[in-house]
């Protein structure tokens, strides 16, 4: 019986796969969110997401930040500065990382909607070979952070700063793992993304699209683009 409630406990953590907890910018760690054991009160930088569950369409509501609402704090950032997210946990080697933003006049009233969406950073697959572990997952699954750059030359103000995790480990069967943060970017810049940088989420992409559904083992195709815009550098 013992051995059964031991299980029962743990089967949350057998079953998740991952999602930032949190962020490091200039030293500085800003907590995340804990969606499985949340702290009471905390002051998190980070949108409060129901659960850390893969995203099975592109289509999905939970797409926009994993389905997480507003954050009680934001975090500065200096334009040109690196952001690093940080996960617990993490158990999937093939799929692409991707890091986009989105402007806010006001947190509170700011719900990542409309074709405002932009890339900052991704990494797919280096090399030829799909069902390899030389993906942007893999560094994920090797080193649990990933750090990025917030372009140099962009408007100061509010953001929204989401990674996301694509999972192509099952044939044909896409998993998609968003979190948001809130962070205050700071600079003299001017630079702001237009045309065919902008996106929305969800529908970045097709269900249908090549960098979305994927069979990494049929051993036909030796490149990879991930999904949605060319990242935007300013």
């Amino acid at each position: 019986m013992l051995f059964i409630l031991a299980l029962l406990a743990a089967a949350p953590l057998v079953s998740a796969h991952g999602a930032v907890t949190s962020y490091i910018i200039g030293g500085k760690e800003y907590l995340g969110y804990e969606g499985f054991s949340p702290v009471p009160n905390a002051q998190i930088i980070q949108r409060q997401w129901p659960d850390y569950n893969p995203i099975m369409t592109v289509s999905d509501a939970k797409m926009t930040c994993n389905g997480g609402t507003s954050a009680p704090i934001s975090a500065t950032i200096a334009a040109g500065e690196n952001i690093t997210a940080v996960w617990k946990q993490w158990t999937h080697q093939q799929g692409p990382v991707m890091v986009w933003m989105y402007p806010c006049s006001d947190f509170n009233a700011c719900d990542g909607k409309g074709k405002n969406w932009f890339k900052i950073d991704q990494v797919g697959l280096w090399g030829d070979v799909l069902n390899s572990n030389n993906w942007g997952t893999a560094l994920v699954y090797k080193d649990l952070k990933y750090s990025s750059q917030i372009p140099k030359n962009i408007k100061p103000g509010k953001y929204l700063i989401r990674h996301e995790l694509l999972a192509l480990h099952q044939a044909n069967t896409p998993q998609f793992y968003p979190e948001c943060a809130q962070i205050e970017v700071t600079g003299s810049g001017t630079a702001v993304p237009s045309g065919a940088f902008l996106t929305s989420i969800p529908g970045y992409a097709a269900q249908s699209d090549p960098g979305v559904m994927v069979d990494i083992y049929m051993g036909k195709a030796t490149t990879y683009t991930p999904p949605g815009p060319a990242v935007w550098t300013a």
